[in-house]
């Protein structure tokens, strides 16, 4: 697994350099694909890639994923519903103004839970209490079809969108939809700050495989 960590990282560099420049916008979104497609379970993409989601998770119980270990802040559970709806946010309502798959299909109710902001700023009580609630089935099945969406979102994006900032009204839209509680509204602040290439860099890439890593450490101390 070290090695296709070492590698995506390195894939990494070549996207934030393509991104860039935008010289050859198609194969910028080639390599987001690539990129966004290992950090997914492998039938999201249909690539045929290492998915960095698939060796954290597979073998793993429900219960095993909600465990906090001692000195460690987070749950596998919780990591994933953060990094999932970061992306469902970020990419609906920042980058395509759709709405989010998170309000479709009545995914709090099959995950059997009420919280619908991304988890940032939320203190270890909520962190505890989202752990031991969630259905971690279905919490893969709503990871599962926000990726979909979001490929679907950026192959469709044109190269001038790219370069622009985020519109001001789709940040009102996130607070509206309760994706961003107040305690961590520096995150609107931050995102006011980025174009579309910006965020293609963070959320579904960089962020993900962030707390993919943090995941396999928490696996580890299982």
């Amino acid at each position: 697994m070290d090695a296709r960590r070492k590698s995506w990282n390195q894939q990494q560099q070549a996207l934030r350099q393509s991104l860039a420049s935008l010289d050859n916008p198609p194969k910028a979104i080639e390599l987001f694909l690539s990129q966004h497609a290992m950090l997914h379970t492998i039938g999201m993409s249909q690539m045929g890639l290492w998915s960095f989601e698939d060796e954290i998770l597979d073998g793993l119980t429900s219960q095993q994923m909600r465990i906090i270990p001692r000195n460690l802040d987070h749950s596998i559970a919780w990591a994933l519903w953060h990094m999932t709806r970061i992306e469902d946010a970020t990419m609906n309502l920042l980058v395509a103004g759709s709405p989010q798959v998170l309000l479709q299909e009545d995914w709090l109710e099959r995950m059997e839970i009420s919280v619908r902001d991304t988890g940032n700023a939320m203190d270890p009580d909520g962190v505890a209490e989202l752990s031991a609630a969630i259905n971690c089935q279905a919490l893969r099945s709503y990871r599962l079809a926000v990726g979909i969406r979001t490929r679907a979102i950026v192959k469709q994006l044109q190269p001038h969108e790219l370069i622009k900032r985020v519109d001001p009204a789709r940040l009102g839209q996130m607070t509206a939809e309760g994706a961003v509680r107040a305690e961590a509204s520096e995150l609107l602040e931050y995102w006011s700050r980025l174009t579309i290439t910006g965020l293609l860099l963070m959320p579904p890439t960089r962020h993900a495989f962030v707390h993919w890593n943090e995941a396999l450490q928490i696996k580890q101390k299982l």
